[in-house]
């Protein structure tokens, strides 16, 4: 049976060009003086500051972000087990990654309805099993890991998320065809709830452990709660690239939200080169001629590359 819910993405895309999403949450954390040297990276700052989090959410809202992507990434249960958290209150710290940036958009709303711009929309972070690794894995995949185990992980963070009243799910920086499968099948599971799949990529025609994105496709194309799909983390010029591939085997909406032009060593943790010369408004142009209609920030982005898109697009969104 079709999920009867409305899909978000859709009913914003249906008025509106784009829809902007947020950029990265970790960079402005670290911004704030978070040290997030850490294996639960910005799921810390849920332990310790997550005032802070709310913050970040609301400076990408007024930067004119559509959508919130929440501090779950790697917020796992398994994670917060390897720091004496029982499951049940792992659960509730997952949980509260949505009430934090829906208090965010709540306040932020309440403030600015009735500007030109859609409602803002919340959507909860689930990365990959690579990200719990804490390794670099999310950049490479093949894990080595079965379907039933994969489903176990996930399955638990995704129930909560969804319990808690996420607006759509994020399956984001996904590096593995298995374990895009396995996240597809257990969307299932939920039939009233929306997802976005988003890979890293190996190349501008592959994803990270070497499938072409032509077979990605097949798993989201005809599955009716995949409200969008494309690349996230990922250089600018392969993930534009990627979309080109993309739009020749799907009529889904193409999501691209790249790094801001600096390489990941996962051997050093760090980051290195500089970003790219080109601003984030023209290169939302290029992004958008490509085929993305969902376009915002990943790793080293702020809420000023995220204003450099909203101040292009807002007057062009309403038809």
């Amino acid at each position: 049976m079709s999920p009867v819910k409305i899909n978000p993405i859709k009913n914003i895309l249906d008025r509106h060009s784009v829809l902007i999403l947020d950029g990265a949450l970790a960079t402005e954390l670290e911004a704030y003086g978070c040290d997030l040297d850490d294996p639960l990276w910005s799921a810390r700052v849920l332990l310790e500051q997550p005032e802070l989090i709310t913050r970040v959410h609301y400076a990408y809202f007024k930067a004119g972000a559509d959508c919130a992507i929440t501090a779950s990434y790697q917020a796992t249960v398994e994670g917060f087990a390897q720091r004496g958290i029982q499951e049940k209150e792992a659960i509730e710290l997952i949980k509260k990654t949505v009430e934090l940036a829906r208090q965010a958009r709540d306040d932020f709303w309440q403030e600015e309805a009735g500007v030109n711009r859609p409602k803002p929309i919340v959507a909860a972070s689930v990365g990959p099993y690579g990200a719990y690794l804490a390794d670099g894995s999310e950049y490479v995949g093949n894990y080595g890991v079965s379907d039933k185990e994969l489903l176990e992980f996930h399955l638990p963070r995704v129930s909560a998320l969804v319990e808690a009243g996420a607006d759509v799910l994020a399956f984001e920086t996904l590096p593995f065809f298995q374990e895009a499968k396995v996240l597809a099948s257990l969307l299932e599971k939920f039939a009233d709830t929306y997802a976005w799949l988003s890979f890293t990529l190996k190349d501008g025609e592959s994803i990270s452990d070497g499938t072409p994105l032509r077979e990605c496709a097949k798993i989201f194309n005809a599955h009716p709660q995949i409200a969008a799909a494309g690349v996230n983390c990922a250089p600018i010029d392969e993930a534009a690239n990627a979309m080109r591939v993309l739009r020749r085997y799907t009529d889904k909406p193409l999501i691209m939200y790249p790094n801001s032009g600096e390489t990941y060593d996962a051997d050093t943790n760090s980051w290195h080169g500089q970003e790219d010369c080109v601003r984030f408004d023209r290169q939302s142009e290029i992004w958008y001629e490509a085929g993305a209609r969902l376009v915002g920030g990943c790793c080293r982005t702020t809420p000023d590359h995220i204003k450099a898109i909203a101040d292009k697009w807002r007057s062009h969104r309403f038809i």
